[in-house]
């Protein structure tokens, strides 16, 4: 690697063998050097989530300067913690910005709080580096996702900011228009589809196939409607403020007298 060029630390959710993670990979190497550490298998909908009761096995894919590879059989979460916290196994300097990405399918409104891909890009702003998630439709151009994703990658970079945490997302027919966006609202068809195997026992399924969104001015889903990509800020501390005064209410209610 050239020791002169930042480091990129790339993840994803949708394991080692994504083809957006490839993509990504080539975009970032224009400016980056790049170490990508990704799940095994697929992790999508794994959110936050750190093994801590099973070991985990470390498997190097590739030994390419420009883009060292490992394969982890854990979470999106799980790569990120191992890359920075597994001294020079992984990384032989401290990245420059963590990259999650390119996610198959979006990551909108509420998905960001079940997302493994926004959890790896969480657990390096977490770390007080700069980072980045981006998820795209599945037919959307990836090279030119990428390409986006690259430059805001760059931009945090060059202007020194740490601990930041920006969530990308990018329809089928992109024309180039980017938001500037706060999270909306996926409105899923929630359902618990309760079946019989053969043998009679019962298992069930989590989820139903339909989402719609409402439009609501300014929000990432408003973007995606209506064919914009969309850059939201996410909040690594999740106080919410305006309930302060109620919060204190209620201790004064239940605390001891």
């Amino acid at each position: 690697m050239d020791e002169t060029r930042p480091l990129a630390l790339l993840s994803n959710d949708d394991g080692v063998t994504s083809r957006g993670l490839e993509i990504m990979c080539e975009a970032l190497r224009e400016r980056f050097d790049v170490v990508i550490i990704a799940p095994e298998t697929e992790q999508s909908a794994s959110s936050h989530s750190l093994s801590l009761h099973r070991p985990l096995r470390l498997r190097k894919v590739s030994d390419d300067p420009a883009a060292m590879t490992f394969a982890l059989d854990g979470t999106p979460a799980d790569c990120i913690y191992v890359a920075l916290h597994a001294g020079t196994r992984v990384l032989s300097r401290k990245p420059a910005v963590v990259v999650s990405g390119i996610n198959r399918g979006l990551n909108l409104g509420q998905d960001v709080f079940y997302s493994g891909t926004v959890a790896a890009a969480r657990e390096g702003a977490l770390r007080g580096l700069p980072a980045v998630a981006v998820s795209a439709h599945v037919h959307a151009d990836l090279p030119a996702v990428a390409k986006l994703a690259e430059k805001v990658a760059t931009y945090l970079v060059t202007e020194g900011k740490r601990g930041v945490l920006f969530n990308i997302n990018v329809p089928r027919k992109w024309g180039g228009e980017v938001r500037a966006t706060k999270i909306g609202a996926r409105i899923y068809e929630e359902l618990v589809d309760m079946r019989l195997d053969p043998r009679g026992r019962e298992y069930l399924w989590l989820g139903g196939p339909g989402v719609r969104h409402e439009r609501n001015a300014g929000t990432d889903t408003d973007a995606y409607d209506d064919g914009a990509a969309s850059i939201t800020p996410l909040m690594l501390d999740l106080t919410k403020r305006e309930d302060q005064v109620l919060t204190e209410t209620i201790a004064a209610h239940v605390g001891a007298k």
